[in-house]
């Protein structure tokens, strides 16, 4: 049989390192954000801007007295070494002859007629290549003429404009951004100072002597987690120390028929007389038990722990242990019934503990009381609470002595007992019960 392979542990990964690669990647979201809407906004501000002025120049033309107008003028920026410094061309026509021809692209651009007023795109033709124009016409009617003016701006130069903008929009935030970031990872760092303070104190606390945390918490978050490790550190104390007086019991119990076993032993060695012998062979029969319950303890906690609670009647689990106890009962003088309602009554719990928790009450009921006892098992329910009880009548006044000499307390088995109810999620509780009974032991769970 191969060896199980041994599983491998993940590296475990620091909280701020962890928050602070979420926070370079929200940054990193917000600045290409950013980045997309300077260049959106930078590229239609300069649509805005461009068309803006090419009817602002058209205007311009058209109001001035046609025989006046200055010679062209030589163009601008033509190295666009200042992107809002725009060249523009302009064409005039004077009904339908050229008159004005400011760059001398006419002919580039290859009018079969004068263009009709409006914003349009156009096609320039020159000596250095094909390049794209953004052209707005204007038009004016007077004096029986009709003007038409034509403005052009190159798209490269609306584009440059358009680029420039974005840039001065993007390159403030770009700038910040890694003060923003330093900002952010000293807030990360500082800010979960106090959780590396609380995991400093958890990592130290000692549980093995009930050590707890300081419940004055500074921040209202770590109030709950705080409360809970303190209830856990309460819940392993109060199981250790149960644990502690289980051991004492055990010890106890143990002792007792060890001892009489080793005195009985040399008394049959030196007389072996049969009454020495029947003690000898109750003595080892009670270690029996007592080794037994022990036995039922380890599998309870190995198998019914893992167990996965289903729903489970309790009429039919208490009548089948009351027909494989009757021979018992019947030997030893008890009187043993069952009691349930016609109705169910069921739990969700695990079927093997609940089975060995009511085994242990009706034989301890069988085995501590006198001949002649009414043992009786009742399953109830009611509108608070479920269960099952076991009493007995074995300390009324006429009953008679028990026949076996009694242990100390409540024995092992009920201490057995009391923590299979705890697994349950139910608990055991000890009462006087209803009269004729004088002792009732109830597995009870609460709705």
């Amino acid at each position: 049989m191969s060896p199980s392979p041994i599983p491998l542990v993940r590296a475990q990964r620091e909280l701020w390192r962890h928050l602070w690669n979420w926070t370079l990647g929200a940054l990193l979201v917000v600045w290409l954000t950013l980045v997309a809407v300077a260049w959106y906004v930078g590229h239609h501000e300069a649509e805005e801007i461009t068309d803006g002025q090419l009817m602002a120049v058209s205007r311009l033309w058209l109001a001035a007295d046609p025989g006046a107008m200055p010679a062209p003028p030589e163009p601008l920026n033509r190295q666009r070494v200042k992107p809002y410094v725009q060249d523009l061309a302009v064409l005039q026509w004077v009904d339908d002859r050229l008159v004005t021809d400011t760059h001398g692209m006419a002919a580039g651009l290859g009018f079969a007629s004068v263009p009709p007023p409006g914003l349009t795109e156009q096609v320039y033709q020159g000596p250095q290549g094909r390049s794209d124009w953004r052209m707005y016409v204007g038009e004016r009617r007077s004096g029986g003429q009709t003007r038409r003016v034509a403005v052009l701006m190159d798209m490269a130069q609306r584009y440059d404009l358009g680029r420039d903008v974005a840039e001065h929009v993007a390159r403030p935030a770009l700038l910040v951004l890694p003060l923003i970031a330093l900002v952010l990872w000293w807030a990360i760092r500082r800010g979960l100072r106090p959780l590396e303070r609380l995991s400093r104190e958890v990592a130290a606390l000692d549980t093995a002597h009930g050590q707890r945390l300081d419940d004055r918490q500074r921040f209202r978050e770590f109030s709950s987690t705080v409360t809970a490790i303190n209830t856990l550190v309460d819940t392993l104390q109060t199981r250790a120390q149960r644990e502690r007086e289980f051991a004492s019991d055990v010890a106890h119990e143990l002792r007792t028929p060890l001892s009489a076993i080793a005195l009985q032993a040399r008394a049959a060695q030196a007389e072996p007389t049969p009454e020495h012998l029947q003690r000898l062979e109750q003595e080892s029969l009670r270690a029996g038990r007592i080794l037994a319950q022990l036995l039922d303890l380890a599998r309870a906690q190995r198998n019914g722990g893992d167990s996965v609670p289903v729903v489970t009647a309790l009429g039919p689990v208490a009548a089948e242990l009351i027909a494989a106890h009757a021979q018992q009962a019947h030997d030893s003088g008890h009187e043993l019934s069952l009691v349930q309602p016609e109705a169910p009554v069921t739990v969700r719990v695990s079927p093997m503990l609940l089975e060995l928790a009511l085994r242990n009450l009706i034989a301890n009921a069988l085995r501590h009381t006198p001949p002649g006892t009414q043992v009786a098992v009742e399953v109830w329910q009611d509108a608070r609470a479920c269960g099952v009880s076991v009493s007995d009548d074995g300390q009324r006044a006429d009953a008679p002595a028990v026949r076996a000499a009694p242990t100390h307390g409540l024995g092992l088995g009920l201490r057995l007992v009391e923590r299979m109810a705890e697994q349950m999620g139910g608990q055991l509780v000890r009462d006087t019960g209803r009269p004729p009974m004088t002792t009732r032991f109830t597995l009870r769970w609460s709705d």
